[in-house]
C-alpha cells in the first residue's frame, strides 16, 4: 500500500477512484478482522460458561489462581419497554438525571428548525462537512 501518494496532482476522478478502492481495501479487513474476531469470542464464551459454572459450583464470587483471578459480578440492566411511561415517570420524580446525557441529533434538528426561536440555553451546535463518494452507476 502505497501511502506517500501526491493526491495533490490528482483529478477530481483519480481521487475518487482512490477514495473507492481504500475504503474496499478497508471493508475487506474489516470483514476479516471481524470473521477472526468471531472465532475468538466464541472461545471466550465458552471459557466464560465453564468458569462461571466454576464459580457456582463453589458459590464464589472470585477464584484466585495463579494465572489470574477469576470474578463473577452481576450486572444489572435497566430497558423500559414503555418510553412514554418513563418519560412521565422521569417529569414525575423529578429525576431528569436517570436519563443519559446525550442529545438525538436528527430529533434536535427538526426540532429547532420547527421552532427557531426556542433555542435550548447552553447548547452548542458544531457542523462539518464531510466527502462522501458513490460508485458510478452501472449502466
Amino acid at each position: 500500500m502505497d501511502t506517500n501518494v501526491n493526491y495533490d496532482a490528482m483529478s477530481s476522478a483519480e481521487l475518487a477512484e482512490q477514495h473507492l478502492y481504500y475504503r474496499d481495501q478497508k471493508a475487506i479487513l474489516k470483514q476479516k478482522y471481524e470473521a477472526a474476531a468471531a472465532i475468538l469470542d466464541a472461545e471466550l464464551s465458552a471459557i466464560d460458561a465453564q468458569m462461571m459454572i466454576l464459580c457456582n459450583e463453589q458459590d464464589a464470587s472470585s477464584i484466585k489462581t495463579d494465572k489470574g483471578t477469576i470474578i463473577r459480578s452481576l450486572k444489572t440492566r435497566y430497558e423500559p419497554k414503555d418510553w412514554d411511561a418513563m418519560y412521565e415517570f422521569v417529569l414525575d420524580n423529578n429525576a431528569p438525571y436517570l436519563l443519559q446525557k446525550r442529545i438525538n441529533e436528527s430529533a434536535m434538528k427538526d426540532f429547532l428548525e420547527a421552532n427557531p426561536d426556542r433555542f435550548p440555553k447552553g447548547m452548542n451546535i458544531a457542523s462539518e462537512y464531510k466527502i462522501s463518494v458513490r460508485k458510478p452507476s452501472k449502466k
